[in-house]
């Protein structure tokens, strides 16, 4: 994957730094507006993070440790971790993280992006959508498995069985980003991971922050978890609408296979995020109750930026990228 173009004074230093074409301290980061709309801030944060995944065509594999990106990446990280922070930490009560995720989805209100997408969304909309979810769908399970070596016993268990159906249960053709590779190839979109990088917004972007920030981090591990039940815990409607918007448009069922497939796992999957790895982390774990909320809260809330961004865009007739990709 090539560096992408940048998008302000943080991406240049970055990308003049790991390409050595630049020298010098980084920038001071200053945010504009709030951080998950900061195009700057967030495709910085995304390439640092992304250093530590697949890296950069021509950048020195060992850039993932240079200790002038981490200590960027530190700053970078500040006003991010304090605005998720400010926004979503949810009040605790007494119970299991089970249950007090189930009333925390129950009471999401969040705009229904999936049923615009299922009965309203042109060819055009939906194939934005997919452009959209596809930097982080081609890498649909990794930051997750960053929380594997940090969980023992049932918890582990639990990550390992929802992580093995989302790399294919050793079918690679079944692999959930090679299912999400059968419907951009329908949307006629390049396959390429990481290629629409440069065309999506700062809240797409923001949404794999997010899932990196508790994945890199040993600190943010009931985070990740609880990120990951809130996914589990709401993906059978909205994909079902997702199949049904992709038929109506023309999809074979092949190319809404992706849909489909999550239709039928997430059921499962639900159960076992929120009782085998939730609920078995907290039992050993009783003060990470708060930071699996926490991450549950913060799903729920970037998805919800992410439709109201999305619908709004449309509303006014306009698109939903950065800039038009071809």
């Amino acid at each position: 994957m090539q560096l992408p173009p940048s998008r302000g004074p943080l991406t240049q230093w970055l990308f003049g730094h790991l390409t050595g074409r630049s020298a010098g301290s980084p920038p001071p980061v200053v945010t504009s507006g709030e951080p998950w709309a900061d195009d700057d801030l967030q495709l910085a944060l995304w390439c640092c993070y992304e250093l530590h995944y697949r890296g950069f065509d021509g950048i020195d594999d060992a850039a993932e440790w240079d200790l002038e990106v981490l200590a960027f990446r530190a700053e970078l990280e500040k006003p991010w971790v304090e605005w998720l922070t400010g926004e979503f930490h949810p009040t605790v009560a007494d119970g299991k993280p089970s249950q007090l995720l189930k009333e925390l989805i129950d009471s999401d209100d969040g705009p229904s992006l999936a049923a615009y997408l299922q009965r309203h969304a042109d060819t055009a909309e939906f194939r934005e959508f997919i452009l959209n979810r596809s930097v982080y769908q081609l890498k649909e399970a990794d930051p997750h498995s960053f929380g594997i070596p940090r969980l023992d016993g049932a918890a582990k268990t639990a990550l390992v069985e929802i992580q093995s159906d989302e790399y294919g249960g050793g079918r690679p053709e079944r692999m959930h980003a090679e299912l999400f590779r059968s419907t951009m190839s329908w949307l006629g979109l390049d396959l390429t991971y990481g290629r629409y990088v440069p065309d999506v917004p700062a809240v797409t972007l923001a949404i794999s922050n997010a899932m990196s920030l508790f994945a890199l981090h040993r600190r943010w591990v009931g985070a990740l978890i609880g990120h990951l039940a809130a996914l589990e815990m709401t993906s059978t409607l909205p994909n079902r609408r997702y199949a049904g918007g992709a038929e109506r448009l023309g999809a074979t069922p092949a190319a809404a296979r992706y849909f489909t497939e999550h239709v039928e796992a997430d059921a499962v999957h639900e159960q076992i995020a929120a009782h085998d790895l939730c609920d078995s982390y907290a039992n050993d774990h009783p003060e990470a109750v708060a930071d699996i909320l926490f991450g549950a809260a913060c799903s729920l809330g970037l998805d919800n930026l992410f439709a109201q961004q999305l619908l709004g865009r449309w509303e006014a007739d306009r698109t939903a990228l950065s800039r038009t990709a071809s």
